[in-house]
């Protein structure tokens, strides 16, 4: 054997059929897949409620054959799947659930690994976006905080804020790229179709959830101008492909409209913002670091060499995000540190979503606007050990707030009541009108004014009349208990629960409103 022949090294053990080398589970893997499989049950657990019937319901026209022209590309995945396996609106969400959980989760750690290489880092980022929040309990969706998560996972905003991290991720992993791009031969066409899918991404976003989509769009700008460098025309003509295909996409779908968001008690109250997210804002002094730190590598001046908190220092410039821990130099920052500050991606895309929030009045993106400060959190206290003291003062702050986020506001999407030993904040819990639903066939006409009733029954295909409707077939009634049964209605089913009752009439040519009276409907 001559000398320079590579020599394999024997294995031994149950590592010799697999060539030597074992996989390991990353951190994130093990308490991703944890969270996951508890999730997942916790949504299955909570009855539908809110704007859920409104989305059930879209599926159902879909899965009858009805045309709906400002169905989103989700939906209309969601009704031609209906079509194929039969299954209903109700059971639809059911099934989108897990997995809509399962692409926010990839697209989490996606980004975060591409904002640092530390592997507790997308663990923290996943603790801290789901239980930093605040001590006041909302319902919403455009979050990963525990108790919105089980209500929100089936529609069609929590697959948005899935594609739109994995979508920041990959604009984040190209504008970091600093190879050379050509636009001839097979690497060419494969970035320009790498951009061009990237553009399909963010239009998909924005048709499925447009609220969402504009947050995304601004959280693009932030990763490109945070991290690209070297602005030749060939990287102006792959972004400028890249706007040109997501405005495309956007254009072929702008009869999208957004479906109704929820009233009852969700982040769209700005007077409850404080009590709903104030301990997110915890991050904010790990987002005026990284600034002060990215700020003071350009300012000028000999700058320390050694290995950064996010990895080994490289040789040649100077590359973006927090410089380590130790003896830097003294005084104040000069000027012109500041506005190299915004080069960190984090620190812009906090200032850009807040702006959007503010300008535009859109309060489905404060789960998009605390992402930031909790990321940026979760790679600070992700670092390697020692601490110095302001991070082991930030750690014990953090796990302080972790704790009373989780008790106060959080404990109860995962604890259920009958195992409640204290009393947490439970998710709502719906009636259900599957008693109802046997009797009613689906596109018969129901008059109600229920709360729940009017919510929940679209989403069995069910359609809704008030007592002024003079329509013949109208011969469906759903009574509470104030209301009083008709002469010309026979009771045909009731709720035990809520006292309702569903009564058939028999002459359905003259619907008058139905009065209101002191005493309880019985059967």
């Amino acid at each position: 054997m001559s000398t320079g022949a590579l020599v394999r090294r024997a294995t031994r053990g149950s590592t010799a059929l697999r060539g030597g080398r074992v996989r390991r589970l990353t951190p994130y893997q093990v308490f991703g897949l944890l969270f996951w499989l508890l999730m997942t049950l916790a949504y299955w657990r909570v009855p539908p409620c809110c704007e859920a019937g409104v989305h059930a319901a879209a599926v159902a026209r879909l899965r009858a054959g009805l045309t709906d022209t400002g169905a989103s590309p989700y939906v209309i995945a969601q009704g031609a799947l209906a079509r194929l396996t039969g299954l209903t609106g109700w059971q639809l969400l059911r099934v989108c659930g897990p997995l809509n959980l399962l692409v926010l989760l990839t697209g989490l750690g996606r980004l975060v690994r591409v904002l640092t290489p530390r592997p507790w880092a997308p663990v923290l980022a996943l603790a801290f976006l789901s239980v930093l929040w605040g001590t006041r309990p909302a319902w919403g969706g455009g979050s990963l905080a525990l108790l919105p998560l089980t209500g929100s996972l089936g529609y069609p905003s929590a697959f948005a804020l899935g594609l739109t991290l994995w979508a920041w991720a990959l604009t984040g992993a190209r504008a970091r790229d600093l190879r050379r791009v050509r636009y001839v031969g097979p690497s060419g066409l494969r970035s320009l179709s790498g951009y061009a899918g990237l553009g399909l991404l963010y239009g998909t976003v924005a048709l499925v959830d447009p609220v969402t989509g504009v947050g995304a769009a601004a959280g693009a700008v932030a990763f490109v101008a945070g991290w690209q460098r070297g602005w030749r025309g060939a990287v102006w003509g792959r972004w400028a492909l890249l706007c040109t295909v997501a405005a495309a996409v956007l254009a072929c779908g702008t009869h999208a409209r957004v479906l109704p968001s929820s009233p009852y008690g969700s982040y769209a109250d700005p007077g409850g913002w404080a009590g709903q997210c104030w301990l997110a804002l915890l991050g904010l002094p790990a987002l005026w670091l990284r600034a002060r730190r990215a700020g003071g590598a350009t300012a000028g001046g000999p700058v320390r060499r050694g290995p950064t908190p996010d990895g080994p220092m490289p040789d040649g410039p100077m590359p973006d995000g927090p410089m380590p821990d130790g003896p830097r130099r003294r005084g104040p920052v000069r000027p012109t540190a500041w506005p190299a500050a915004w080069r960190d991606p984090l620190v812009l895309l906090f200032a850009l979503e807040c702006l959007v929030l503010v300008c535009g009045r859109l309060a489905g993106l404060l789960g998009l606007v605390l992402l930031a400060p909790q990321c940026a959190l979760a790679v600070e206290l992700a670092a390697e050990r020692p601490w110095c003291r302001w991070r082991r003062a930030l750690g014990w702050a953090a796990a302080g707030a972790v704790c009373l986020g989780f008790l106060a506001a959080q404990a109860g999407a995962v604890v259920p009541r009958s195992v409640d030993p204290v009393g947490f904040v439970q998710p709502p819990r719906w009636p259900s009108y599957d008693w109802a639903a046997r009797h009613i066939g689906p596109g018969e006409p129901v008059v109600t004014d229920a709360y729940y009733a009017v919510r929940l029954l679209p989403g069995y295909g069910i359609d809704l009349a008030d007592g002024h409707d003079h329509r013949p077939r109208v011969r469906w009634l759903l009574l509470t208990r104030q209301e009083r049964l008709p002469a010309e209605a026979v009771v045909v089913d009731w709720s035990r629960r809520t006292g309702e009752v569903l009564a058939r009439l028999t002459r359905t040519g003259d619907m008058s409103p139905v009065p209101l009276v002191t005493r309880s409907v019985t059967r």
